[in-house]
């Protein structure tokens, strides 16, 4: 791992322009429409207007896969997404031009055994008026590059549920072919689609997408509390500890209290 060149590397500015199509095939590929029926649902699908799901802001202007580059040194394969925040600062249009820029804000050594955190951020902006749309931060747990002789400082802990039963509870389902759907948006991990490179990263098979994972979450705390205005849930984080193979149902516990859900 090149620790100085990546706190150092100025990263190009992304452009990313969409359109309706784009956001209903997002909102298809974390779980919307997967009840047909469902008239809230289908307001990120076919609607008019078209409501676009707060969680794209992962996938538009995206860099990419951009570990897997070779200034980097990092050893991609072993790389999975341990953290993922979403600051959502006003609505999503339906269509239209951003940009961002991803900038590395630390690199944290915890260890051979553990592997190095490599936090970054970046803000996703409207191309024409300059507003910002969201704040999009992640932390990359490189399980190859650790014991370089880092610093090795803390992680703020995520908050923990209480030990009482869930307030609601909301499951959705996801498809066997789930991740080869979300590598439309261009997040391409071949971890995610190709299976020798999920046996060569320890996995029996490809594994959903972090990003994708915590679009389904999104999805379901819209479902479960704001009967699908998505909007109003303007900060979400994640810590991952297991993969999803798709496929598999997502169950997600829900605990409010007061304007916080955990």
């Amino acid at each position: 791992m090149n620790v100085d060149a990546l706190l150092s590397h100025r990263f190009p500015k992304v452009e990313y322009t969409y359109n309706e199509r784009d956001a209903s095939l997002y909102a298809l590929s974390v779980g919307f429409g997967h009840d047909p029926l469902n008239l809230r649902q289908l307001q990120y699908v076919y609607g008019s207007p078209l409501k676009t799901a707060a969680s794209m802001a992962l996938v538009m202007a995206n860099p990419g896969f951009w570990q897997k580059e070779d200034w980097t040194g990092i050893d991609w394969v072993r790389c999975l997404l341990g953290e993922q925040r979403i600051q959502l600062h006003r609505p999503l249009p339906a269509a239209g031009t951003v940009v961002s820029q991803l900038r590395v804000t630390g690199v944290t050594d915890k260890g051979a055994d553990v592997g190095a955190l490599l936090l970054s951020e970046r803000q996703l902006t409207d191309a024409s008026s300059g507003e910002l749309l969201a704040t999009l931060s992640m932390v990359t747990v490189c399980r190859g590059d650790g014991g370089f002789g880092g610093v090795q400082s803390s992680v703020p802990r995520p908050a923990y549920p209480p030990s009482r039963a869930p307030d609601a509870i909301c499951e959705l389902p996801t498809l066997p072919q789930n991740a080869l759907l979300f590598d439309l948006h261009g997040i391409v991990n071949p971890v995610h689609s190709w299976p020798p490179a999920a046996l060569e990263a320890g996995h029996p098979r490809p594994f959903l997408h972090g990003i994708c994972t915590l679009g389904f979450v999104h999805h379901a705390l819209a479902c479960a509390l704001t009967d699908y205005d998505g909007d109003r849930i303007q900060d979400l984080s994640a810590r991952f500890n297991k993969v999803v193979y798709p496929g598999e149902t997502l169950v997600t516990d829900i605990w409010t209290d007061g304007p916080m859900v955990l």
